[in-house]
């Protein structure tokens, strides 16, 4: 009964990617504020761009900027006098193939090391993963043909089983895939330790909350840590 409890909000954690609302909106038009200036920040001072990729999770839905992930890991990035810059590009509701469209104007700079969140949405509308996959690829190729140099890591992803076991099986493997084909680094499952806990889900017990975001941040600093 727990982990019937537990998956269930996991799988309204996951539902609740595709939503978007006016905070999100002014979320997203700051992202794309940080990726028109950073160029000019980095020609300036020298300073490396990390730059996360992805949907409501790195767009930080519901809460302030600075409390998104990325936003803590550049606070992580400045406590160890670190010279990187964290640009969001996250864009709540984002699909694989969205994603894949607007990645060249995204990748109008140079991107030092490149966060790859995107796929959730796919699985909850039932996307085909030959579909997912195909575009998660391609948008690892265009980065690489953009500068063959910037390191790319790939964050897991897991969705609840109502478009059965194949396809959520399948839908798992997608990512480690992809990770042990193109030779990058892989976060296992992003939400390990926040899906399916209640306590650290926004009221609405579909994004995480501040405290959420904190335990997200360590799983990608766990990996981003190994190539700085």
């Amino acid at each position: 009964m727990h982990n019937f409890i537990k998956f269930s909000y996991f799988f309204i954690l996951l539902f609740g990617f595709s939503c978007g609302d006016s905070k999100t909106k002014k979320q997203d038009s700051k992202s794309e504020s940080a990726v028109t200036t950073s160029t000019d920040v980095k020609t300036a001072t020298g300073t490396k761009t990390i730059l996360f990729f992805g949907n409501s999770l790195t767009a930080g839905y519901g809460l302030d900027t600075e409390e998104s992930f990325p936003s803590l890991i550049q606070d992580k990035l400045d406590s160890l006098n670190l010279d990187y810059e964290v640009i969001n590009a996250g864009l709540s509701g984002e699909t694989t193939s969205g994603g894949k469209n607007r990645l060249e104007w995204v990748l109008n700079q140079k991107v030092d090391v490149f966060v790859l969140e995107l796929g959730a949405n796919d699985g909850l509308r039932g996307v085909p993963l030959s579909e997912t996959k195909t575009n998660l690829q391609a948008i690892i190729d265009m980065v690489r043909q953009k500068n063959e140099d910037t390191e790319i890591i790939l964050a897991g992803m897991m969705i609840p089983p109502n478009m059965g076991r194949e396809y959520t099986t399948e839908f798992r493997t997608i990512f480690p895939d992809l990770a042990t084909k193109n030779e990058i680094q892989l976060i296992p499952f992003l939400l390990e330790g926040v899906a399916g806990n209640p306590n650290l889900n926004l009221e609405d017990g579909i994004h995480p909350t501040a405290e959420g975001h904190k335990i997200v941040a360590n799983n990608v600093w766990g990996v981003l840590k190994n190539i700085l």
